[in-house]
């Protein structure tokens, strides 16, 4: 079976051939020749014209050529749905219709601009209709990022870059919920997986873009910062041991709030309790 169409294909011209010859008939001949002598040529070779006006395969108000090959030979497939939706999108320049179109369009743009013969082009425009059904077939529900590490990475990246195009950091509604809850609880032992369970966010997420909304800091720099903040207020008050601070900033003993105190403050407690009630 002989097919003609118009020189110079890009999308329908291209995508119809493989349909052809992938599903309909595997030995069919494509021809192209330019667009006013499709019809005249189409009688002298015994060729059927495709995606010229006024022939029977060609575009019926929103739906491309491509469509109708499906419909007329009823092919069932739903990959070829899928397929048939990008193409038209892509064909029909609506672009909106399939988020694969743009990337059609622009791969079948450049291909036929480093190809200017037709025939080499139909060639390489098979193997790309041969990729996109399989694609459509096979992996349509899978991502290039599959780990759960990548996906996070492009979640936060993403985040950074919408906060730096607006030109303003702007301080989601977890971040100011999660301050909230760490300042009410500032005494407790607090953990950020359970605090994720509480805001709904995953903990791995909220571990990485913590620092962008506490000060540059981590979840537990945080945390200690806040307590040394609490401890140094207590300390202007006599009537409270060191014990007893240590306890109510929600150290685990004494030891571990002087220890922590020195290296923030570079001293001591006590001799910060001492310096403090000199003055």
């Amino acid at each position: 079976m002989k097919w003609i169409t118009h020189e110079h294909p890009k999308i329908d011209r291209i995508a119809c051939p493989w349909l052809i010859r992938r599903f309909i008939d595997s030995n069919a001949e494509i021809i192209y020749v330019p667009f006013d002598s499709v019809k005249s040529q189409a009688e002298t070779l015994g060729a059927i014209p495709f995606d010229v006006p006024g022939v029977e395969f060609t575009h019926y108000g929103e739906l491309c050529t491509f469509d109708y090959f499906i419909q007329k030979y009823e092919l069932k497939d739903p990959a070829l749905q899928v397929v048939a939706r990008i193409v038209r999108a892509a064909d029909t320049d609506r672009h909106q219709l399939a988020e694969q179109a743009p990337g059609l369009w622009a791969i079948s743009a450049g291909l036929a601009y480093n190809t200017p013969n037709d025939y080499q082009l139909l060639e390489k425009g098979i193997m790309l209709y041969d990729a996109l059904y399989s694609w459509a077939k096979y992996l349509r529900h899978e991502k290039h990022t599959q780990s759960p590490a990548e996906k996070l990475l492009l979640d936060v990246l993403q985040q950074f870059l919408e906060n730096k195009t607006a030109g303003k950091k702007k301080t989601p509604a977890w971040a100011k919920e999660l301050k909230a809850i760490i300042q009410d609880q500032i005494d407790a032992s607090l953990s950020l997986k359970e605090i994720s369970k509480e805001l709904d966010i995953n903990p791995a997420y909220l571990s990485r873009a913590f620092s962008k909304y506490f000060d540059d800091l981590s979840f537990g720099e945080y945390i200690r910062k806040l307590r040394i903040e609490k401890a140094i207020q207590l300390l202007g008050k006599p009537e409270y041991s060191l014990t007893e601070i240590a306890y109510l900033t929600g150290f685990s003993d004494q030891s571990h709030f002087t220890r922590v105190f020195k290296k923030m403050m570079g001293e001591s407690p006590s001799a910060y309790r001492k310096k403090s009630a000199k003055k």
